[in-house]
């Protein structure tokens, strides 16, 4: 069987602005540094998962749709270089994306305004296309910066297939989710926002937590894993049974902006090499304590001898 990665999901550039503090609404604020990267959270995860992918002969397929310009070419470029498979990526007439990134130096936290461009235009024709390769993966994994439908008709072509869907239900949309996307999740991702958003319930402690997880579960999602950023992630399977996984600490924290899309990567990687669901989630939570301690969001992706040595650096 192909322990392929199938990524189905956005990319826009990101324009991150690093501060001393967020500045207030009509205040005017000297930021500490401007960077442009690659982002997304569709080609954040593609990313993660292929620099954590240890066999040779496995890849990552990435669908997404670019415009023909310099961040559609950004796009092209950074996932040249992580050995992503991009032959399935549209053009659009529409352009490239952007998000906003605004960086509390101090803290290490964020706060993101996306504007989708041209990955909004995938239509599910276009996710029917390339059911093959859906269809031939280990894994299918994808997100929320896609037009609903879209991101649906992905999910249903790899349940038909058998092939473990997961669906890391961000950003949050602010009308309730369609049943039928958490029906087809056989491992919903959220983090504690996320999952406050979705069910309407405070998600501030662990046992919130379990408790906004069994709300989702019985809303059709067959099994939960919702991030708690340095608490670790919670696990929540479908016969209710739950397991909090530490979070690993491999240096100081300098970035969170693409902790939650190297989790999903890094755990999306280990599922398809066959891992057991609490050890691929420790192999997710290893691979975004690394990411944390760097600038950027698919830059900070750790590469696959990097997570094992800080797997075998906490369990020695």
């Amino acid at each position: 069987m192909s322990k392929n990665v199938f990524v189905l999901g956005s990319f826009v550039a990101d324009v991150a602005f690093r501060m001393s503090r967020l500045p207030a609404w009509g205040e005017t604020l000297m930021g500490e540094t401007f960077a442009l990267g690659p982002g997304g959270k569709g080609s954040n995860q593609a990313v993660a998962a292929a620099r954590a992918l240890g066999d040779s002969t496995a890849k990552v397929q990435l669908l997404s749709k670019l415009g023909d310009d310099a961040f559609g070419q950004l796009a092209r470029d950074i996932w040249a270089s992580a050995g992503i498979d991009a032959s399935l990526v549209k053009n659009s007439d529409t352009p490239t994306g952007a998000a906003a990134i605004l960086i509390d130096a101090v803290r290490g936290e964020n706060a993101i305004v996306i504007v989708p461009g041209a990955c909004f235009t995938l239509t599910p024709e276009e996710v029917d296309a390339a059911a093959a390769s859906i269809r031939g993966a280990a894994v299918f994994l994808t997100q929320l910066e896609l037009p609903l439908d879209t991101v649906e008709r992905g999910l249903q072509i790899a349940r038909d297939a058998g092939v473990p869907t997961i669906l890391n239900p961000a950003p949050a949309p602010e009308k309730p989710l369609p049943a039928a996307l958490l029906a087809l999740s056989d491992y919903f991702i959220p983090n504690e926002t996320e999952a406050a958003l979705l069910t309407g319930l405070v998600v501030e402690t662990v046992d919130q937590a379990k408790i906004a997880a069994q709300a989702l579960l019985a809303r059709g999602a067959l099994n939960v894993i919702l991030t708690l950023g340095s608490k670790g992630a919670l696990v929540v399977t479908g016969d209710g049974n739950a397991t909090l996984v530490p979070s690993f600490s491999a240096g100081p924290v300098v970035e969170t902006t693409g902790a939650g899309d190297a989790f999903c990567g890094g755990f999306a990687t280990a599922l398809s090499e066959g891992l057991p669901l609490i050890d691929a989630v420790r192999f997710g939570c290893a691979t975004a304590g690394i990411s944390v301690t760097r600038a950027g969001t698919a830059p900070s992706m750790p590469k696959r001898a990097e997570i094992e040595a800080l797997l075998k650096k906490a369990s020695a």
